[in-house]
């Protein structure tokens, strides 16, 4: 059944990327004015095809291999990942678009802009990591593995596909073809109850939303006449009197499916369990591909498709983005370091008041323009790299510990100094202290945008915030750094047996990363000094 929601739900892309193609700004061989023989740019959609493609591979070889070349599976779906990444290199000018509207070359469904690479590298770059972690996890766990690798590789697709999307078909059916998978990938771990239970109420909580941005979509269908964003923003701007209701009725709507994914107040509630009960690796997977998908998606329907509703979605956004920093933030405060899964449960809490930093760009855009979502993209590039990290020793250390409490950390230092070092500079980057100066300067830039917008509450609220987050992180990391508690002569767990080398290896490079970032925050920070969208 998992396989199934999957394989109907990549089916959707590929029928998606057949209609209605033509070459657009950019692409090679456009057909005369008029005519419907149409073209696809295959080099624009690589970084979306390749992956949907090794997913469909990967699941005919599932049915041929015995049972000792499964691993060979999970290094496929690596090489396939890192190939899509390397593909968005020939992209890097950022003015390639396809499936095109033959009477308005401008009307596109799919547009490589630099938006569209920055988190197309986000999201595949994440969903490598999350291989890594996987290959372990898989075997450990006795996980089927053609099924996850194939639902992995499915997600990463459509998740790649949705910061291309430019109407907002293409926009909902990136979000399902990116959802749909991950709900079987929370419940892989059969016959455990928290896991079962995690999937469901994810499941049916973000099937709500679905459906509840449907109907938004089709009244903002009913109100303008066209799907696509740059044509809806043009129309939403002189809806006639007796429709304007309705319009702004479908814009708040439409917004729903996407806050959920951001898991912004109220549509938080499903995070923490569904954190606990998924294998970490697919939790530290729907920290950040999860969420670049529901800001991207923020992103691109508010500045692009409903500019004219601003003075709905500003004033909405920026009063969810002050409720969700705050909610996360005073729930991760209150974890208890003996609490069973309370790691797992701080890192939930602390994504979701993440989350809140996250939504303060995109309620400022509301006041001052489009050019505010690079900000937000600049701090979603540090948080990628920090949180998935963040994961990355969590998995590691729960192979020794698996009940993974805050508490389990202590004396980290003493069995992994290699571990606790990295952890304790992934939190202080959440935290935005130093040495992880890539979080303080990432922060600084979301408080200067709200400031910029004449949100100044806002910024005190975000303050605030900060200062509360500096509590739960800083005593976690000092947890590590305690003396051991004494423990029984070769007592279990206590043992720190060697790292996989793929777990080793992704906590390596998410460190790599922050380090360089840190060292040299203008790699990141430079997306918040101009627009990624064409003028």
């Amino acid at each position: 059944m998992t396989a199934l929601y999957a394989a109907t739900a990549t089916a959707a892309t590929a029928a998606t990327a057949t209609t209605s193609a033509t070459s657009g700004p950019g692409s090679a061989g456009a057909p005369a004015a008029g005519s419907l023989v149409q073209s696809v740019d295959w080099l624009a959609i690589a970084p979306v095809v390749l992956p949907a493609a090794v997913a469909l591979v990967v699941l005919v070889a599932d049915l041929f291999l015995p049972e000792r070349r499964k691993p060979l599976l999970g290094w496929l779906s690596a090489a396939g990942l890192a190939a899509a990444t390397a593909s968005l290199l020939p992209l890097r000018a950022g003015d390639r678009a396809t499936f095109c509207l033959t009477a308005d070359p401008a009307a596109c469904s799919y547009t490589a802009d630099h938006f569209t690479l920055v988190i197309q590298f986000l999201v595949l770059a994440g969903a490598l990591v999350t291989t890594l972690l996987s290959v372990t996890a898989v075997r450990d766990a006795r996980m089927p593995a053609g099924e996850y690798w194939f639902l992995l590789l499915s997600s990463a697709a459509g998740a790649a596909l949705l910061p291309a999307s430019r109407d907002l078909a293409t926009l909902i059916v990136a979000l399902e073809v990116a959802s749909l998978p991950a709900f079987a990938l929370v419940g892989m771990r059969r016959g455990d109850r928290l896991s079962s239970e995690a999937a469901l109420k994810f499941f049916l909580s973000s099937v709500t939303a679905t459906a509840v941005s449907l109907f938004g979509i089709s009244l903002v269908y009913a109100a303008t006449g066209t799907l696509h964003l740059v044509r809806v923003a043009d129309r939403l701007e002189d809806v006639p009197g007796q429709l304007d209701t309705l319009a702004a009725a479908g814009v708040a709507l439409t917004l729903v499916g996407f806050a959920f994914k951001t898991a912004a107040v109220p549509f938080h509630f499903w995070v923490p369990d569904t954190y606990v009960g998924a294998p970490l690796p697919i939790a530290g997977y729907l920290s950040v591909i999860g969420k670049a998908v529901g800001f991207t998606g923020l992103a691109l329907v508010t500045v692009i498709a409903f500019p004219a509703y601003s003075a709905v979605w500003g004033p909405a956004l920026a009063v969810l983005a002050a409720l969700t920093m705050t909610l996360g933030n005073a729930a991760a405060l209150r974890q208890s370091p003996d609490r069973p899964n309370s790691a797992v449960r701080l890192l939930a809490w602390s994504s979701v008041g993440q989350a809140g930093y996250l939504l303060v760009p995109i309620a400022a855009a509301a006041y001052s323009g489009p050019d505010q979502i690079g900000s937000t993209v600049a701090y979603a590039l540090m948080y990628g790299a920090v949180n998935l990290g963040a994961f990355a020793v969590a998995a590691l250390v729960a192979r020794t510990k698996p009940l993974n409490r805050i508490s389990d950390y202590r004396g980290l230092y003493a069995e992994r100094p290699a571990a606790a070092l990295a952890l304790a500079f992934f939190l202080l980057c959440l935290a935005g202290l130093p040495p992880g100066i890539i979080g303080l300067f990432a922060k600084v830039t979301v408080f200067r945008s709200a400031v910029d917008a004449g949100l100044g509450w806002l910024a005190v609220v975000m303050a605030v915030n900060v200062v509360i987050a500096l509590y739960y992180y800083l005593r976690w990391t000092a947890v590590l750094f305690r003396a051991p508690e004494a423990a029984p002569e070769a007592g279990p767990g206590r043992a720190a047996a060697a790292a996989p080398w793929p777990v080793a290896a992704a906590i390596t490079l998410t460190a790599a990363v922050s380090l360089v970032l840190s060292g040299a925050p203008q790699l990141v920070l430079r997306f918040a000094a101009g627009s990624l969208f064409p003028q």
